[in-house]
C-alpha cells in the first residue's frame, strides 16, 4: 500500500481522567463526535477567534493525540499547560511515534481515517507508531491535498491570521456550533449566524507555472487573497470569494502576480462564488 512518513509532524499526547473535558472546553472540534477510528481536524483559537494552532485529533486508548506541525508542538504544549491549571491531565510531546499517511481503500490495522479527505470523497489513513519505508512521496500527498482543497497552517496561512471559516473548518468536521463554549467560540458563532464569512479556500489553476507561495491575487488591481501551497500550475489560496465572484461575473481577470488564473471552490463544501453583496452571506 502506498505510504509516506511525515517528518515535519509531531504528536502532543493528552491523557488523564480530565483530558477529554479539558480539550472539549478549549478546542473547536466536538469530541463527542470523534469516533475511535478517525482523525478529525481541529484548532485552538485566540479569544478573538483566530487560529492559533491547528492539528489532527484522534483517540489513543483513554487519551487523545494532537498531531500538529513539528515546529509548533512545543508552543502548543505550553499553551495547553497554561489552561490545565489543577485538572488531572498529563501533557507531553511523543517523540517515538512516527506520523505516516497511507493511501488505501481498506483500513490498515491501528490506522485512523482522515476526516478531511473523507469529506472530499477520498479514502486516506493516518498511522502513528513504527513507520515502514516510504512507497509514495510527499509531493503526491501535496498534489492530492491541493486537489481536495485542504489547507494547513504555515503552507497556506499564518497562525493568528485566519478564522476557522477561512480554512473550511466549518465544512470538514473541525468546528462545532453545538457543543458549548470553547476559546474563541463567541466570535466564530457570530460569524456563522450572521453569515459573514467572506474568505475561503479555493483551488487555483493556471496555464503556466504559478509564482511562489505568498504571491498576491488581484482583481482589477485590488488584492483579494494570496497563494498558499503551490505545485506547478496548481495551488491553494485563501481569497475573498465575494470579490472573486464579482470579478468572474463581470469578466475581470484574476491574476496571481502577473499570471492569469482560474479558481474553483472545493466541490465537497457546497459553497459557490457570490456575485453580489447580497449573495455573499448565502
Amino acid at each position: 500500500m502506498p505510504r509516506v512518513r511525515l517528518d515535519d509532524r509531531a504528536i502532543v499526547a493528552v491523557s488523564g481522567k480530565d483530558a477529554e473535558d479539558l480539550l472539549q472546553g478549549l478546542i473547536t472540534t466536538d469530541l463527542d463526535a470523534l469516533a475511535p477510528d478517525e482523525a478529525r481536524p481541529g484548532a485552538l483559537l485566540t479569544p478573538q477567534g483566530k487560529i492559533l494552532f491547528d492539528f489532527m485529533i484522534s483517540r489513543d486508548g483513554d487519551g487523545l493525540r494532537l498531531e500538529t506541525a513539528r515546529d509548533q508542538a512545543e508552543a502548543l504544549l505550553k499553551r495547553l499547560t497554561m489552561y490545565k491549571l489543577r485538572s488531572a491531565v498529563e501533557l507531553s510531546i511523543n517523540t517515538s511515534d512516527a506520523v505516516t499517511v497511507i493511501f488505501d481503500e481498506a483500513a490498515p490495522d491501528g490506522a485512523y481515517r482522515d476526516h478531511r479527505f473523507e469529506k472530499a470523497g477520498i479514502t486516506l489513513f493516518r498511522s502513528y507508531g513504527d513507520a515502514a519505508g516510504d512507497t509514495a512521496s510527499v509531493e503526491e500527498l501535496e498534489r492530492l491535498r491541493i486537489a481536495s482543497g485542504i489547507a494547513v497552517s504555515g503552507a497556506d496561512y499564518v497562525p493568528q491570521d485566519a478564522f476557522p471559516h477561512d480554512v473550511l473548518l466549518d465544512r470538514n468536521g473541525g468546528l462545532s456550533f453545538k457543543k458549548g463554549c470553547y476559546v474563541g467560540q463567541e466570535v466564530v458563532s457570530r460569524m456563522q449566524h450572521r453569515g459573514t464569512p467572506r474568505r475561503r479556500v479555493v483551488i487555483v489553476s493556471a496555464e503556466t507555472a504559478l509564482p511562489p507561495t505568498g504571491t498576491t491575487i488581484t482583481a482589477n488591481d485590488k488584492v483579494i487573497g494570496a497563494l498558499g501551497t503551490v505545485q506547478g500550475r496548481s495551488a491553494l489560496a485563501i481569497v475573498r470569494i465575494d470579490k472573486a465572484g464579482e470579478a468572474m461575473a463581470n469578466g475581470i481577470p484574476l491574476l496571481a502576480g502577473d499570471v492569469a488564473v482560474t479558481m474553483v471552490l472545493p466541490e465537497w463544501t457546497g459553497l459557490t462564488f457570490p456575485t453580489s453583496a447580497d449573495e455573499a452571506s448565502a
